[in-house]
């Protein structure tokens, strides 16, 4: 049967190796534009990204293996959604409510800011729940 979620992968160097965790960095490369979601993704933005990958056999690793991280795209997806998009309406939906409440422009500004401290501490406080629906896989 032929699996519907596509697989996300990333090419990259193991730069450390802790108990239960391996440390790679991320390299950029063409391949990101291959992924229907490059312009959306972190990955895409910069030359480098740093990832501490949790992994049973953490201990087959070493520092300066080139590895394969993959994820898949449906989590990417995900990811994109939690960081860029419910923040981005969010912000909208509070500027819009008070702007047409008829508040000054500063009591809008603190209040969007509010709302977007609390999204951030939401997220800090479910990240274990987070955390357990990214699953990273790496391969040699």
């Amino acid at each position: 049967m032929e699996r519907l979620d596509k697989i996300v992968s990333h090419p990259g160097i193991v730069t450390a190796v802790k108990k239960g965790f391996v440390t790679v960095q991320i390299e950029s490369t063409s391949a990101c534009a291959t992924c229907q979601a490059h312009s959306r993704c972190g990955f895409a933005e910069s030359k480098n990204k740093t990832l501490d990958i949790p992994t049973v056999d953490w201990q087959s690793y070493t520092q300066g293996d080139r590895v394969t991280v993959h994820i898949d795209e449906s989590r990417g997806m995900l990811a994109v959604w939690l960081a860029y998009v419910l923040p981005a309406l969010i912000m909208l939906a509070v500027i819009i409510a008070l702007s047409v409440a008829g508040l000054p422009e500063w009591i809008v500004i603190l209040a969007t800011l509010a709302s977007l401290g609390l999204y951030i501490l939401l997220l800090y406080l479910r990240r274990q729940k987070i955390n357990t629906r990214f699953t990273l896989t790496l391969t040699h």
